[in-house]
């Protein structure tokens, strides 16, 4: 029979003793709580499934995240990535909790509530790296008995792709021409290596100039300092060769570009604004309609997929295509291939 007792003025704790078995003891805000718990324990020793939940009561998720960040995070290669979802994942509401309260309908909470700030795509992530914190706990931490509750929560559908492109020749001149006016410079070329390598933002912050190569027209991007973890070898076009070589005049050495990746996308946005306030002005005195569609809802990562679509209208077939954006599986390329309509009529004949 399981021991009940006050502890303190508002606190009760149930104490469970039974030959064969370490004591079990918990404290609770209520008795009947307590009560419950006992309850529980003492069935599930009698029927022989008994497996303490201390550790697993007694650690918190914030705990468990920072131990999975020190132990598990540094082994893969998407490292920086799943440490900007750890950080997210330590500042929830869940955080606080221990691992052995969480249930399935904190975290489809805590699911619909993200949902509303952030894209679907994003929160399947976080709710992965939440779901493999919870295996780890389970499976090589010893919490034996520990429920990964994420496994019992419907996951989020992925939104349709990005289908954005420049709409037309005009589009992407102004874009350019408010570029030419930004900052002291590098906002112009910077993008427009973006569209002539596919890169994406964050691996232009990294690159170094001592990885890259004019004569051999080659750029060496290494572990670590892509998207998904794996180096590659960029081809440069002529075009780009030629912006990094007028940059490379500058005397600079290190990283080719000092700017952070929220810089250059704060560039690009306000780009974008100046450049369709200048449009929707020159639609005015020419006495037209703008176009509701020109500038808007352009993002810098648009022109990774211009990029993409751009090489495949070159006649590169797939394999060349990934060798040059670094995207592992067809259907993951397949996602930035918006081929226009007139040039595959030309290919048709």
């Amino acid at each position: 029979m399981a021991t009940i007792r006050i502890r303190g003025p508002y606190q009760w704790q149930a104490i469970v003793k039974r030959k064969g078995y370490a004591n079990q003891v918990r404290t609770f805000n209520t008795r009947r709580d307590a009560e419950r718990w006992a309850r529980q324990v003492e069935a599930e020793i009698d029927r022989g499934v008994f497996v303490s939940r201390r550790e697993s009561e007694e650690t918190s998720l914030a705990e468990a995240i920072e131990r999975y960040r020190t132990e598990v995070t540094p082994t893969k290669k998407g490292a920086k990535q799943e440490g900007y979802r750890l950080d997210v994942l330590a500042e929830s509401s869940l955080a606080k909790r221990s691992l052995a309260s969480i249930r399935s309908a904190d975290i489809a909470k805590y699911r619909d509530t993200r949902l509303k700030v952030r894209s679907a795509n994003t929160v399947r992530l976080e709710l992965s790296a939440l779901s493999s914190i919870f295996e780890a706990a389970r499976l090589e931490w010893g919490m034996e008995g520990l429920h990964n509750p994420v496994r019992d929560v419907r996951k989020p559908r992925p939104g349709p792709p990005r289908e954005r492109r420049f709409i037309s020749h005009d589009e992407e001149k102004r874009l350019f021409a408010a570029l030419d006016s930004y900052g002291d410079g590098w906002a112009r070329p910077l993008v427009t290596l973006a569209i002539e390598t596919a890169m994406r933002r964050g691996e232009w912050s990294n690159l170094q100039w001592k990885d890259v190569d004019l004569k051999r027209q080659t750029m060496v991007l290494h572990d670590g300092e892509t998207k998904n973890g794996e180096g590659r070898v960029v081809p440069l076009s002529t075009k780009a060769v030629g912006i990094l070589r007028e940059l490379s005049h500058s005397g600079n050495e290190g990283r080719v570009f000092t700017v952070r990746p929220g810089t250059l996308t704060a560039a690009f946005a306000r780009s974008c604004e100046r450049a369709r306030a200048k449009y929707v002005k020159d639609c005015a005195k020419a006495g037209r309609d703008p176009d509701p569609n020109i500038l808007v809802n352009l993002h810098l990562h648009d022109m990774r997929h211009e990029a993409t679509s751009r090489l495949f209208e070159k006649g590169l077939d797939v394999m060349e295509a990934s060798g040059v954006t670094g995207h592992k599986t067809l259907a993951m390329l397949k996602r930035y291939t918006h081929l226009k309509a007139e040039n595959l009529a030309k290919k048709l004949g």
